[in-house]
């Protein structure tokens, strides 16, 4: 095999691997596919009685991903049939109170107009009216983590950014970033925090300083989406990232459930970081892509169907049973972003050395 396509190889196979294991239609229902949440599943898994509204979005944009790798006609039938099961197993809408979740929602949809045609105008547009409507005064500006709540945070606040910018609207995206820049930094490290807790006055009642790669990937996103004077805010994050949140250039953990995403979140990113920026944080974020990629599959086990990649990329992954969270959708997903990440920069030329 040419080392030059290493990465793509590892990420398809890492693509058989998930949807061999974890994709099945919603229901029996024809024309449609959803995302189990975790693998091997029992009964209520193969029924979907566990949704995983967010983490069925980032399973559509890896999917999408491998399009862009390998373009297959029966990847982008795929694609639409995880929007039909999605849509179908959310009732028939496509939002729910989470406003996290409808920004990751729209993203995907967003990527799956431009990438293969399947468009959806009007989930696009009921999607953009709910996030610019949770923008209140209350601790100075920024959207909520979900309805009828008094937390603001990073994880709503930078993909709606990120969002809201690919829609045509950067003064709108903008301002969130600056919410976040002004009120969520940690000036010591560059990093971001989690998010804030609100009185019903708007003054703030508690911040949550957890760092969590899930904030600096979201944030450098929408900054890099952004460009011109952010690009300088893209640096930092880059630079805080490699200097607190990676061990050895290997991107640190979380653990499994929702936090099996955080590191492929940031590793998507981190690879537009590497093709948008200029060097030395450009090398630098790839350089992150990169050796987190490697340590994922080489830290990864086998079950049927290919690999099994585990919540720390810098430890050996487990066998997918009992309560490990090998076993989670979202898990496997971290890995295989990272990995498509990491073939993104090789088709573009982009490596270490």
């Amino acid at each position: 095999m040419s080392t030059a396509k290493i990465h793509a190889a590892r990420a398809g196979a890492a693509e058989r691997a998930v949807l061999s294991r974890h994709v099945r239609r919603l229901w029996g229902l024809p024309g449609t596919a959803l995302g189990v949440v975790r693998w091997p599943a029992g009964p209520a898994g193969r029924a979907h009685v566990r949704f995983g509204y967010w983490w069925q979005a980032h399973l559509l944009d890896c999917v999408l991903d491998a399009q862009l790798r390998a373009p297959d006609a029966r990847r982008a039938a795929l694609a639409g049939r995880l929007v039909r099961g999605i849509r179908l197993r959310n009732l028939g809408g496509w939002v729910n109170d989470y406003y996290d979740d409808i920004a990751w929602l729209g993203l995907a949809l967003q990527r799956a107009e431009r990438e293969v045609g399947i468009s959806r105008p009007d989930a696009l547009a009921t999607i953009a009216r709910r996030l610019r409507g949770a923008w209140t005064d209350h601790a100075g500006g920024g959207i909520w983590w979900k309805v009828d709540d008094d937390f603001k945070n990073v994880p709503a606040n930078g993909p709606a950014a990120i969002l809201l910018a690919r829609l045509g609207e950067p003064d709108r995206a903008a301002a969130t970033v600056d919410w976040i820049e002004e009120h969520l930094r940690d000036e010591g490290t560059g990093l971001l925090w989690d998010g804030l807790h609100v009185h019903p006055d708007g003054t703030v009642r508690e911040v949550e300083r957890n760092l969590y790669t899930y904030c600096q990937g979201v944030v450098l996103g929408a900054c890099v989406e952004l460009a011109g004077p952010h690009d300088d805010r893209a640096a930092r994050i880059v630079d805080a990232v490699a200097d607190h949140l990676a061990v050895d250039g290997v991107l640190r953990g979380h653990g499994g459930d929702d936090a099996g995403l955080f590191g492929g979140i940031l590793a998507r990113y981190l690879a537009q970081a590497a093709l948008r920026l200029r060097r030395p944080q450009a090398a630098r974020a790839a350089d992150l892509v990169l050796r987190s990629a490697e340590a994922v599959w080489e830290n990864r086990t086998a079950a049927a169907g290919g690999p099994v990649f585990g919540p720390d990329w810098a430890r050996p992954a487990r066998s997918p049973a009992g309560d490990a969270p090998e076993r989670d959708l979202s898990v496997q997903l971290g890995g295989w972003m990272a990995l498509e990440a990491a073939a993104l920069l090789e088709r573009d030329g982009v490596g270490r050395g």
